[in-house]
């Protein structure tokens, strides 16, 4: 059946200029209309970050009990985490490079951070050690990956510690910072002991804005660390 003739465009089915720029128009507006809900989706806020519990427990709790502790008055005078080092030193490693590949893929497991290779940094005849050659490896944590290791480290690892008594308050250098050292690493969960070729230790460097080591250990205490009673 023939279809009615007003059903077809004028002129033949062609469109004359006016419709061509009204038709051009509105698929310019739909356009416009489609990205603009698109861009409004963009825009709309992300979920927040989640916040490590310890850092929730220094702003909440352990900052007011500082500043009472030793009478400071101003908050900015309160002692923070500034990073913490973790460093593994493999004097095996001249003799066996390989071990530091399985010493690397440990630290990144433990730190949640691809480490660093160390290297030396003089030559010693008496150790066939060069100049440049890899003997360690080193990571350096800070803000959120810090928070989440230092809960880690007094919440889960040193309790696995055989014959745990409490951590030496020895490792004070004097301006606040303080250094242990874990002679496994398997205290952390995340090693999966069947899979490591050999024990190895790490120095933990906890370094804050504390100008002395009474507040410096005074912080630490109250973020968990169990040190060692006198």
């Amino acid at each position: 059946m023939a279809k009615k003739q007003q059903d077809f465009p004028q002129g033949g089915g062609k469109l004359s200029k006016a419709e061509k720029k009204a038709q051009a128009a509105a698929q310019a507006a739909a356009l416009a209309k489609k990205s603009k809900k698109k861009g409004k989706g963009d825009d709309e806020p992300e979920e927040p970050k989640r916040v490590p519990r310890l850092k929730t427990f220094y702003e909440k709790e352990v900052m007011g009990q500082i500043l009472k502790e030793f009478n400071f008055k101003n908050p900015h005078q309160a002692p923070r985490l500034s990073k913490i080092v973790l460093n593994m030193g493999l004097g095996e490693a001249v003799q066996n490079p390989k071990i530091l590949e399985s010493a690397e893929a440990e630290m990144g497991t433990i730190a949640g951070q691809k480490p660093v290779i160390t290297r030396a940094k003089k030559s010693i005849a008496t150790y066939k050690l060069r100049e440049g050659m890899p003997i360690g490896c080193t990571v350096t944590l800070r803000r959120e990956h810090m928070w989440e290791f230092l809960d880690r480290l007094v919440n889960v690892a040193l309790p696995r510690v055989r014959d745990f008594r409490g951590v030496s308050a020895k490792g004070f250098d004097g301006k606040g910072n303080f250094s242990l050292g874990i002679k496994e690493q398997i205290i952390f969960p995340e090693i999966d002991y069947d899979k490591i070729d050999k024990i190895k230790g790490l120095n933990i460097t906890i370094v804050t804005t504390a100008k002395t080591d009474e507040v410096s250990r005074a912080l630490l205490g109250h973020l968990g660390m169990p040190f060692r009673k006198k």
